[in-house]
């Protein structure tokens, strides 16, 4: 399996002629490719012809509509364990009697990845794909190549003399709510909270637009984008009164920051692990860190806190770990784990969300359980706070067993997962079952 950012990313038809089915589908019957770079994802065997092909015969048409009514959910929304996740980011559920490459696509709200997998050979089925790949895109290259694939297929109707279809209609919906800044923001809110066009409660989403005057717009972008881990799309109301039943006294201008002149790769232009290396490392050198694992007590300084808020597990409380500042000397900090080392790597990853996290102007840091940049970010930051990969790479030595890993994870006081997952981002262990990282 590869995985680099791409330079260039295209969804192409090749029209061809259909004798059968409604207009629209007879005008835009094609074969179809998705093309990263020099790699075509919908590459496929046909055992009608004997060989492989770069693209697919199939309907144009069905996939610029189906583009247009999820572009939303395509664009923002993160992984998450959902019923009806798959349906908006898998091809293979376009539907239409139609062989469908075996593709993925999904967002963290700055980079995507377009996941292609073969599929298995079957008697019945004369197409089998058979690219095993990740294209990694950022977000805002997704949206130029479905945008230009869509108008293509537009144009292709107009040419044909076939309007005011279906497609027309929601493309024409998604087109004007995008260059609507006030409805783009709902449509937003609504992908990540993970709904289709309209099925949203409205109450909620004016909710979080208007807690997001006060808290920030990144931070409630990440509290929506984490509804479905916990099945709440929580408001500033019940952020503050689990603040103040859980949370712990904090001095946010205590907390450590890194020195003006301290270069920071902007949001988006790295994976988001690499930037919460890149800061980490960074702050480890600024704080004369050295190797050795960092104490309860200098996280919680670090953190503007007392390290009675690693100690104190019984006071675990909310969905997720936040900061909630009510000032610049007094806040409220909130730790969702009830053990030792995850609480640790909670505070850790609130350190690196008030250094590279959000925009510098949030009250609320929120450390949640959702898949976007933001939090990949968080997490990359904690565990290379917490386990350097150098000082982890000459502990290990090349043993990269399950007992070695176990017991590293103990001198550093984190989690075996977090071992692993640091040993992947470095290509040291193989990502499979730890989950895409772009």
């Amino acid at each position: 399996m590869g995985g680099t950012v791409s330079i260039r990313l295209d969804i192409v038809p090749e029209w061809e002629s259909l004798r059968y089915g409604t207009p629209e589908e007879r005008a835009c019957f094609a074969a179809v490719g998705i093309r990263y770079g020099s790699v075509w994802l919908t590459e496929v065997y046909d055992d009608f012809v004997k060989r492989v092909r770069e693209k697919a015969h199939l309907s144009a048409y069905r996939l610029a509509e189906w583009f247009a009514w999820n572009w939303w959910r395509l664009r923002w929304e993160p992984r998450t364990d959902a019923a009806d996740w798959a349906a908006a980011h898998r091809l293979t559920t376009v539907g239409g009697g139609y062989v469908w490459p075996n593709v993925e696509i999904v967002s963290d709200g700055e980079r995507a990845v377009l996941r292609a997998r073969p599929t298995q050979s079957r008697p019945e089925e004369p197409l089998r794909y058979v690219v095993d790949f990740a294209a990694i895109v950022r977000a805002g290259e997704l949206e130029s190549a479905l945008d230009g694939f869509v108008d293509l297929v537009v144009e292709k109707l107009r040419s044909e003399g076939i309007g005011d279809t279906n497609l027309h209609h929601v493309w024409g919906d998604v087109r004007a709510e995008r260059a609507d800044p006030e409805m783009a923001r709902r449509r937003k809110i609504e992908a990540l909270l993970g709904f289709d066009p309209d099925e949203a409660d409205g109450s909620v989403i004016d909710s979080l637009i208007a807690d997001a005057s006060v808290l920030g717009e990144g931070a409630m972008d990440e509290v929506a984008a984490n509804r479905a881990q916990t099945g709440r799309a929580v408001t500033a109301g019940w952020l503050r009164e689990v603040a103040e039943a859980s949370g712990f006294v904090s001095s946010p201008r205590d907390s450590v920051r890194l020195a003006p002149g301290v270069g920071a790769s902007p949001t988006g232009e790295m994976p988001a692990w690499k930037r919460g290396v890149e800061l980490a490392d960074a702050l480890r050198e600024q704080e004369r860190l050295g190797t050795a694992p960092i104490s309860n007590s200098r996280l919680a300084q670090m953190a503007g806190v007392q390290e009675k808020a690693i100690a104190d597990a019984g006071r675990a409380g909310g969905d997720f770990a936040f900061a909630l500042d009510e000032g610049e000397a007094e806040g409220r900090v909130v730790l969702s784990s009830k053990w030792g080392q995850g609480r640790r790597f909670e505070l850790a990853r609130l350190v690196g969300d008030r250094i590279g996290g959000g925009d510098g102007k949030e009250r609320l840091l929120p450390a949640t359980k959702s898949g976007t940049y933001r939090q990949k970010f968080q997490r990359a930051f904690a565990a290379e706070l917490l386990c350097p990969f150098d000082t982890l790479e000459d502990r290990l030595a090349g043993d990269y067993s399950g007992e070695a890993i176990e017991d590293a994870a103990g001198h550093f006081e984190v989690s075996s997962l977090a071992v692993r997952t640091i040993l992947v981002n470095h290509k040291r262990l193989d990502r499979e079952n730890i989950g895409a990282v772009f």
